[in-house]
């Protein structure tokens, strides 16, 4: 698709910039989306489908072409992109220039909504300055934490200014956990707000306890079951879930662990965790009745900005151990609804598991704290502050282009 020619003086009289009465529309550019599961993905599929339900107008710019299954299939438009070097799976949009600056501007969104530091949406912020538009930044992953995973850690200070000036190029930055909303405005990322993370407490519940999976895997009121659902790759800490396992059974505890979720880095988990179950990737009823099913939930991850597993393990009902680096910690009350320990520290983690494994009323009780805390974040009212942001930049938006126009 072609855009067509432009005469440079018709910048104010775009149609981009003469806004009509109707309803909000904004253009997401993103390189995660479903059926690609991830944090990323399933966190804006909860917003497309807010969206549609409140009747908001939008198109999703992705490498990502969803099935017809997902009701915003429609709205997506395919973006060029190529595989990123250090993780092959993910991609890296590219922006067609023209053909997007055409659909664009046949579309005249009032927000444009940008997830990741990458070509497409480093374009889409070019384009709102040339059309006048505010530009919403979500922060979702710590890419700049990864590098130190991939011997690439002597470039995270510069790698962190270049964040920051990528982000200080939005209107408004929304990162999904006070911890993160505090650690980007300490690296000089301004105006950062925050937008969490909802949960569906229907979906992932207590009530999908399945004995019959717990048997298959020796699991009883004695053995109890151990469990770690994420993506298998290495910058998830998940060499310390080995070290983990080696001191728990250096004490002679009898548990059961069960990892759900693929990666690169499975094999290597499989060598050094030889006892446990791989259940591979699981979605939708299989996956909430993985969680149900367990009885702990450990996830020693220290460069999560959220952790939505996290929260879909305490509204399943699990006591959960985390760390005290990343997103995580912020989303339960230490000894109440959950257990924190130190970031990368095996010793100190597998004695906050062992005590759960040797405590059943104990972990019992926190599951029950967990469930009751998670049940007060719905995705209705987290999703219903950024579209309220939204709203807000549109507001301002017409008003300064009808400055614009009459000037």
């Amino acid at each position: 698709m072609t855009a067509p020619r432009r005469d440079p003086r018709a910048r104010f009289e775009n149609p981009a910039t003469v806004k009509r009465d109707g309803p909000l529309r904004v253009a997401l550019f993103t390189e995660s989306s479903l059926p690609w599961v991830d944090g990323v993905s399933r966190t804006l599929g909860q917003l497309f489908t807010t969206m549609l339900k409140r009747r908001i107008d939008f198109r999703i710019y992705s490498p990502i072409e969803p099935s017809p299954e997902y009701a915003w299939s429609d709205r997506v438009r395919f973006v060029k992109s190529f595989a990123f070097p250090l993780y092959r799976a993910y991609r890296i949009s590219m922006p067609d220039k023209r053909w997007l600056r055409a659909d664009l501007d046949a579309f005249q969104p009032d927000v444009i909504h940008i997830c990741t530091p990458t070509p497409a949406p480093f374009w889409a912020q070019g384009y709102a300055r040339s059309r006048g538009l505010q530009v919403a930044g979500s922060f979702h992953t710590d890419f700049v934490g990864y590098m130190r995973y991939y011997r690439a850690g002597f470039i995270q200070a510069p790698a962190w200014k270049a964040l920051a000036w990528f982000y200080n190029r939005c209107d408004g930055t929304f990162a999904p956990s006070t911890n993160f909303v505090e650690d980007l405005r300490r690296r000089g990322v301004r105006n950062v707000n925050l937008w969490s993370r909802g949960i569906d407490c229907d979906q992932y519940s207590p009530v999908h306890r399945d004995p019959a999976l717990r048997q298959a895997l020796g699991a009883d009121e004695d053995t109890p079951l151990l469990l770690m659902v994420s993506r298998l790759v290495k910058e998830k800490d998940l060499a310390d879930l080995i070290g983990i396992d080696r001191v728990l059974k250096r004490r002679g505890l009898k548990y059961r662990l069960a990892l759900v979720g693929d990666g690169p880095f499975r094999a290597e988990l499989e060598r050094g965790l030889p006892d446990a179950h791989f259940a591979g990737q699981q979605v939708g009823v299989e996956l909430a009745r993985w969680y149900a099913s367990a009885d702990v939930f450990v996830f020693p991850s220290t460069t999560e900005t959220f952790g939505n597993v996290v929260q879909e393990a305490m509204a399943s009902g699990l006591a959960t151990v985390v760390v005290d680096k990343g997103g995580p910690s912020s989303l339960l009350q230490d000894g109440v609804s959950g257990l924190v320990a130190r970031a990368n520290d095996v010793d100190e983690i597998a004695a906050k598991v062992a005590g759960l494994i040797e405590d059943p009323q104990r972990r019992r009780r926190m599951g029950e704290e967990a469930r009751s805390l998670a049940m007060t974040r719905t995705w209705d009212v987290v999703n219903g502050a950024l579209i309220g942001a939204y709203e807000s930049m549109a507001s301002k938006h017409r008003i300064e282009g009808k400055v614009r126009i009459s000037a």
